[in-house]
């Protein structure tokens, strides 16, 4: 599998080797978050990831994911994903699509979000979400005194009993799941904690990418310790 992750991510490439089965293996490159691709027409964005896949086509990528939860929200998914596949030529996802579709298969059309991130980032993806026929039915996010790419950093910095104790925070009895969100944020091996607790489903932008590239991959193994989302053998098409 080769990713693509934001240049400040540190986050990724240890929760991916540790859900991967045998026989998987995890290549990252990194480039910036595009966080208004929209503004010279996505044109940016496609150039930047035209290099990085240029780099997977090489070594022959069987998946490739673009994991970035800001940055794959700001772009249609549809756009993406055809960039990803046409430059690789191999099966790819992305994360917002990848979201979606762990939440579909969940069933959960409405949920609870928390993240690192500050309120406008939270209202944004809310938006995206509903847009995408999701409810959210509570949120929040977190508070640094830090700037891009400082702030960035941090995210991947907070103590796991403080993560586990903002997951509960957000958590509403109409919730059919919980979505914990961030790329850099490190929430994977809290997942069945956290399920456990709350008695429903929990995702997180790494658990939903990389079962998603596992599933589109024609990887359908359970994976145990990271959740309900990965005993679902769903072929991701």
């Amino acid at each position: 599998m080769g990713v693509i992750i934001p240049t400040v991510n540190t986050v990724t490439e240890t929760e991916f080797n540790a859900m991967r089965p045998e026989g998987v293996t995890v290549h990252a490159t990194r480039m910036p978050i595009h966080f208004h691709p929209e503004e010279d027409g996505f044109k940016s964005l496609m150039e930047d990831l035209e290099i990085r896949l240029n780099e997977f086509a090489l070594f022959a990528a069987d998946v490739v994911a673009y994991n970035c939860t800001v940055g794959s929200m700001a772009c249609p998914p549809e756009l993406l994903v055809n960039k990803l596949e046409s430059v690789s030529g191999s099966p790819g996802v992305a994360t917002a699509g990848s979201v979606l579709q762990a939440l579909k298969t969940l069933e959960a059309d409405s949920n609870s979000l928390a993240t690192p991130y500050p309120d406008s980032t939270n209202q944004h993806e809310k938006e995206f979400l509903e847009r995408n026929g999701i409810k959210v039915l509570k949120m929040a996010g977190m508070s640094f005194d830090a700037v891009e790419p400082v702030l960035g950093r941090k995210f991947a910095e907070v103590p796991q009993e403080e993560i586990y104790r903002h997951a509960l925070s957000v958590d509403h009895p109409d919730a059919k799941a919980l979505f914990l969100s961030c790329a850099n944020f490190p929430t994977a091996g809290l997942v069945e904690q956290i399920e456990m607790a709350l008695g429903k489903p929990v995702i997180t932008s790494n658990t939903a990418t990389f079962w998603a590239g596992l599933r589109k991959g024609g990887i359908n193994d359970t994976i145990e310790g990271f959740g309900t989302l990965f005993s679902i053998p769903a072929k991701i098409g």
